[in-house]
């Protein structure tokens, strides 16, 4: 169930989306997200802009100049505005979640689907072209995946698409393995046999 403050962003990421569309289309959009990405990163490597920028104590007039020298030539026009009324409405403490919803309005238009792919260990670059082929194949939209290395999995991979989780890591098969051992020992050695034809993920 979508909280508050998720609600809250996709309201102000679709009201600039719809914005930027108006400005000047596809490439206006994406010249929005290499901003909106511009500035997350800032507030994630920067630990003093990321208090100036979300601090309840920071006057928001004074906050507003400082925006307008920080960013004034460096991003649009669009951008920048947006920022500021993110600052006069009290809402820049949520800017990571509605640059999040922005992008996800993104993907969606351009029929794309953002997937976060789990493993063990990193993974090749063909076998990331593979996975993303199968994905594509069964949904019928175009992924853009996001590979991250899980020390805690045993093996396998975990999908995460939306709020979905598709796990099909070793140590999930093993936990179901467990639960059919418990409730049918007689199933053990088919699961077994499907367990190592199932083997890897490549």
């Amino acid at each position: 169930m979508p909280t508050q403050t998720n609600a809250l962003a996709a309201v102000y990421a679709r009201s600039l989306f719809e914005l930027a569309q108006q400005a000047g289309g596809q490439d206006k959009i994406n010249e929005v997200v290499g901003e909106l990405e511009q500035i997350q990163e800032l507030l994630s490597e920067n630990r003093e802009f990321r208090e100036f920028f979300s601090s309840p104590i920071v006057d928001r007039e004074k906050r507003s100049k400082s925006i307008s020298r920080m960013f004034e030539n460096r991003i649009t026009d669009l951008t920048l505005r947006f920022l500021l009324v993110l600052n006069q409405k009290g809402r820049l403490k949520e800017f990571a979640a509605i640059a999040a919803a922005f992008d996800h309005l993104v993907q969606e238009s351009f029929g794309r689907v953002e997937v976060d792919v789990y493993t063990a260990a990193p993974v090749s670059r063909e076998q990331l072209d593979s996975l993303r082929k199968r994905i594509k194949d069964a949904i019928g939209r175009e992924p853009v995946l996001h590979p991250y290395t899980d020390a805690s999995m045993l093996g396998g991979l975990k999908l995460r698409i939306g709020d979905q989780l598709i796990d099909g890591s070793v140590a999930s098969k093993l936990r179901r393995m467990k639960r059919e051992l418990l409730s049918s020992t007689g199933q053990l050695r088919d699961q077994l046999a499907r367990f190592i034809e199932e083997g890897g993920w490549s």
